[in-house]
C-alpha cells in the first residue's frame, strides 16, 4: 500500500513544501530512503523501526521504500522522522490516511518512540499556512512558537504513540492555544541610568538609536565601552510584530531560540569573540546556515577589540553594511540572509591601551601604535558615521549617587525621530519605501530629496569637505547623520549647528 504524508524541508530561511510517500512490497526487510537526503534523514531508518517497535506498535517485515519529493531539494536534518514513522502505520494500514491529509507533519523520534524538539518549527508553520494546510503536528515542546502562527490548528505530540491514540480514537491531543503576541513582554536590558558619566557618548549612542548609525567607540580599558554597546538595544525603537517574527525565524531556524521564548520581542545583541572565523561572522558551511551578522537582524553587532579582529572577517563586513543582506554561493546555489543591523564597534588607541590617556602612561612605541590602528582598514572605517572618544570616567562621576536618564526617557526620544522618518519616507511616495526603516538607510536619491542644506550650512560642508578629506560615501554619510540629529530636535530641516554636530562624530584623518 502506497501512503502519503507532508513534511516540510527549509531552503535558507523559506520553506519548502515535502512529500513523503511510503510504499511497502516483498522483498528482504529494509527500508530505502531516496530524495537528495543527508546522513542525518539516512539515519532515520534505524530511528523510525525502533520508536515504532518500542511503541508498541507493528513494523513491517518487508522491503519499505521512502520517497522525498520534491527529489531536486536537499533534505537536512531529522524533522523527518514523525511523517516516515507515521507513512510506514499508514502504509501498513494501521492509520487511516484521511486522519493527516490537511495536515503537516514535523518531528524527530528517540528510540523510545517520544518526539523530540527540531528547529526551524516557525518559518514551517508559517509556511503551512500560506499552503494551506489545517494544521500542523509537531513536537510538544515547540508548539508555543507554531502557535504563533494566526488560523492554524497547532496539535502538539508529546510520543508516536500518543499520536497513534489520537489518529485511532483514543485519547485526543489537545491543540495548543494561540499566543497573543502583545502579551509576550519584552527582557528588561542595562539601563542608561546606571551608567555614571559620559554623556557625550549617551547622546552619540542616542543618535545612532535613532538613525540606525554604526558607532566605533575608542577609549582605554574600563572606561566602560562594553556596558554602554549592552545598554544600546534599550534605548532603541520595539520591535514592530514584523520586525519580531523576523527575527525569530532567524533564530528559530538557527536553532538558538529559548525553549522558554517563543517570540523574541527585544532587538538581538549579538558580540561574538575576536577569534570568530569568516563563516561563523557572515553564515557559512557545506548548507549556509546563518551567520552572527544575521543573529544581529534588526538589533545590534558589538564586536569589542575590533582591531584584534582577523582582517579578512571585517572586510567581509563592506558588503553587508551596505546592502543589508549577504548572499552566500556555493556549486549547490545561493542562498541570502538578512543583515540589517547596527555595528557598534570597541577599540583601545593602542595595544596597551593608554595612549593619549592623562594618567596612566602609554608604554608602546609610535610604530606599534600606528600599526595596531591600522589593522582597521579605511573602507570599513568610512563605513562607520559616528567615531567617538570614551574617556575614563573620574572617581567624583563613579561614587555620586547622581542617576541619569533612564533608557525609557531616551527611547521615548528615539521612538519620535524615527517616527518622523516612517512618515517622510511613506508619505514621499518613494518606490523603495517599504525597504528604508530610518536614515541610515536612505540612498542617494533620498538623501538628495531629504537632506538639503541652506546657504550656511553649504558653506561648513564645504570647508569640512576641504579640511577632513571627506569621501563621497562619508559625505553622503554626514548628511544622514545631520538628518537624524535634525530629527531628535524636532527640526524639518537641517540646521548648520546639526551638521556641524554630525561632523564632530567624523575620525580626524587619523586616529593617532
Amino acid at each position: 500500500m502506497l501512503a502519503r504524508v507532508f513534511a516540510c524541508a527549509l531552503v535558507g530561511l523559506e520553506g519548502v513544501i515535502v512529500e513523503v510517500e511510503v510504499d511497502t512490497a516483498n522483498g528482504l526487510p529494509k527500508m530505502v530512503i531516496v530524495g537528495l537526503p543527508d546522513v542525518a534523514v539516512q539515519e532515520s531508518r534505524e530511528r523510525v523501526q525502533s520508536a515504532i517497535r518500542n511503541s508498541g506498535l507493528v513494523y513491517p517485515r518487508k522491503k519499505v521504500t521512502v520517497n522525498l519529493a520534491p527529489a531536486a531539494v536537499r533534505k537536512e536534518g531529522p524533522s523527518y522522522d514523525l511523517p516516515i514513522a507515521l507513512g510506514v502505520l499508514i502504509a501498513t494500514e494501521q492509520i487511516s490516511q484521511d486522519e493527516f491529509n490537511d495536515s503537516l507533519i514535523i518531528g524527530e523520534l528517540s528510540l523510545d518512540g517520544s518526539v523530540r524538539h527540531v528547529s526551524g518549527i516557525l518559518p514551517m508553520a508559517a509556511l503551512a499556512r500560506q499552503e494551506g494546510y489545517k494544521r500542523v503536528i509537531v513536537p510538544q515542546e515547540d508548539a508555543r512558537e507554531a502557535a504563533l502562527i494566526p488560523g492554524l490548528e497547532v496539535v502538539p505530540v508529546p510520543s508516536l504513540d500518543a499520536l497513534y491514540a489520537h489518529a485511532t480514537g483514543g485519547v485526543p491531543l489537545q491543540p495548543q492555544d494561540s499566543i497573543k503576541i502583545e502579551d509576550l513582554t519584552p527582557i528588561v536590558q542595562t539601563d542608561f541610568k546606571e551608567i555614571k558619566g559620559q554623556e557625550h557618548v549617551k547622546r552619540a549612542l542616542e543618535v545612532a538609536a535613532a538613525g540606525g548609525h554604526n558607532v566605533l567607540m575608542i577609549g582605554p580599558p574600563g572606561a566602560g565601552k562594553t556596558l554602554l554597546a549592552r545598554a544600546l538595544p534599550a534605548i532603541m525603537p520595539h520591535m514592530s510584530i514584523d520586525e519580531a517574527l523576523d527575527v525569530t525565524r532567524i533564530y528559530s531556524i538557527a536553532d538558538q531560540l529559548p525553549a522558554d521564548i517563543p517570540l523574541i520581542r527585544t532587538r538581538p545583541f549579538r558580540a561574538p569573540h575576536h577569534t570568530i572565523s569568516q563563516a561563523g561572522l557572515v553564515g557559512g558551511g557545506n548548507w549556509p546556515r546563518p551567520g552572527e551578522i544575521s543573529l544581529a537582524h534588526r538589533g545590534v553587532l558589538f564586536l569589542d577589540e575590533l582591531p584584534e579582529f582577523g582582517h579578512r572577517v571585517l572586510e567581509v563586513l563592506r558588503q553587508p553594511i551596505e546592502d543589508k543582506v549577504v548572499t552566500i554561493s556555493r556549486a549547490q546555489g545561493s542562498l541570502t540572509f538578512p543583515a540589517n543591523f547596527m555595528l557598534v564597534a570597541a577599540m583601545n588607541p593602542c595595544p596597551c591601551g593608554y595612549y593619549g590617556d592623562p594618567l596612566k602612561a602609554c608604554t608602546c612605541s609610535l610604530s606599534q601604535v600606528t600599526t595596531y590602528q591600522k589593522r582597521i582598514s579605511g573602507p570599513l572605517l568610512d563605513r562607520i558615521d559616528i567615531h567617538i572618544q570614551v574617556p575614563r570616567v573620574d572617581y567624583q562621576k563613579l561614587s555620586s549617587d547622581h542617576l541619569g536618564e533612564s533608557s525609557s526617557v531616551v527611547q521615548a526620544r528615539v521612538e519620535n525621530a524615527r517616527e518622523s522618518q516612517r512618515r517622510r519616507f511613506i508619505g514621499d511616495g518613494l518606490p523603495f519605501a517599504d525597504m528604508i526603516h530610518c536614515n541610515a538607510d536612505m540612498h542617494p536619491a533620498e538623501i538628495r530629496i531629504f537632506c538639503k542644506l541652506d546657504t550656511a550650512g553649504e558653506n561648513l560642508m564645504r570647508s569640512a569637505m576641504s579640511q577632513l578629506q571627506l569621501s563621497a560615501r562619508s559625505y553622503h554619510r554626514v548628511l544622514k547623520l545631520s538628518r537624524t540629529i535634525a530629527d531628535l530636535a524636532g527640526s524639518d530641516e537641517i540646521a548648520p549647528n546639526h551638521l556641524a554636530e554630525a561632523l564632530q562624530y567624523r575620525p580626524r584623518m587619523e586616529i593617532v
